[in-house]
């Protein structure tokens, strides 16, 4: 088994798909954000992960480990974010490579936004992984069986020699879509809340763990956005609205992102899924289902948890911890798990070696 660090773990995506490989054994991870941490304690044991800023953990603490998996926050370098050079959150990776050092791994895999490796952040990064080979590239989660566009940057760095990125699971004509799994989901949430259920993580009580249908929640727009949703037909948005119905900031401005208010196919892969999906403003988070004339069979309303759930290819059995709010940040921000599983399932062949030196069998 190949021992694996997960840094700013999250809910735990990484991890989930690094497991789903097999060959991969979670040794410690990092999360500073309670839920989120809970969240990844449900799932993998609260035995191995730290509710912590990852600057508070000692050198000490450190084991030696195989692969260190993790992304860094992502706000400063986020087209959605303030793409402040000198943001804070930016420098975080220093963090990462401490833990490197420390433990030194095989190979290390740290995934980002793709504006990431153009920043000037990523070249002090690469200037300071010395005795590290680095791959970096930018990969689409679609082409490794997640229903959903999602292209995100990956680094690779390797001390056992250079690695490449994976190559594509699913051509063009074999992407998972929208269809593939939201179909067969009840149409009309039968609730807006969550069950009323509690569990002690970290010796405090948190929201939780829910999974399944108990996230299939709705929201009550207001008949004013229901009107909005219910002129827009899979693939639109906004500029589908008549006059009357656009607020005045969309009525001034006639260019600009075509995926706000926007509704999904059935027969293609969904956007990004980002933390705020059950505001159809947001983004392109409309139910796929809308058919023509008056009498046309639509279901308006945004996409639910769940949906968002399975669309970052996370299983019906994973628990989550948190409010609302804050499970919805944790789908949005997480890493999905079929293209974590990916580049595990990739790294292997490359990791034999390391494999080997642990078995007693192999000597």
């Amino acid at each position: 088994m190949l021992s694996l660090i997960d840094l700013f773990a999250g809910c735990g995506g990484m991890t989930s798909g690094f497991a789903a490989a097999g060959g991969y054994r979670p040794v410690m991870a990092v999360e500073w954000d309670l839920h989120a941490a809970a969240t990844y304690a449900a799932n993998f044991g609260e035995d191995h992960i730290r509710w912590s800023d990852i600057a508070a953990v000692p050198d000490a603490a450190i084991p030696e480990v195989d692969v260190i998996v993790g992304g860094p926050p992502c706000q400063g370098f986020s087209n959605l974010g303030s793409k402040d050079v000198n943001d804070p959150r930016n420098s975080l990776w220093r963090e990462y490579l401490r833990f490197v050092r420390r433990a030194r791994p095989a190979v290390f895999v740290i995934e980002n936004v793709d504006r990431f490796l153009a920043s000037t952040e990523f070249a002090l990064l690469e200037a300071e992984t010395e005795g590290y080979e680095l791959t970096a590239g930018v990969l689409s989660a679609a082409d490794f069986g997640v229903p959903q566009r999602r292209r995100r940057a990956i680094v690779i760095g390797s001390r056992i020699g250079r690695i490449p990125l994976p190559a594509p699971t699913h051509s063009r004509d074999r992407w998972h879509t929208v269809g593939d799994v939201l179909r067969g989901l009840p149409e009309r949430p039968a609730t807006t809340f969550l069950p009323d259920s509690q569990a002690e993580f970290f010796g405090t009580t948190v929201p939780g763990p829910f999974k399944g249908l108990d996230l299939h929640v709705g929201r009550n727009p207001t008949p004013l956005s229901l009107e909005r949703y219910r002129h827009i037909p899979p693939g639109g948005g906004r500029f589908d609205l008549p006059t009357e119905l656009l607020p005045r900031c969309w009525r001034e401005k006639k260019t600009g992102t075509t995926d706000v208010m926007g509704r999904m196919r059935w027969d293609e892969p969904s956007v990004t899924i980002r933390t705020e999906f059950y505001k159809p403003e947001k983004g392109r988070y409309l139910h796929p289902q809308w058919e023509p004339g008056v009498d046309g069979h639509r279901v308006d309303r945004p996409i639910t948890h769940l949906e968002a759930a399975r669309l970052q290819s996370f299983p019906d059995s994973f628990e989550w911890c948190g409010s609302k709010i804050e499970v919805a940040r944790q789908i949005g921000n997480a890493v999905p798990p079929s293209l974590a599983r990916a580049i595990a399932e990739h790294l292997k062949p490359y990791l034999v070696d390391v494999a080997a030196a642990h078995d007693p069998h192999s000597r």
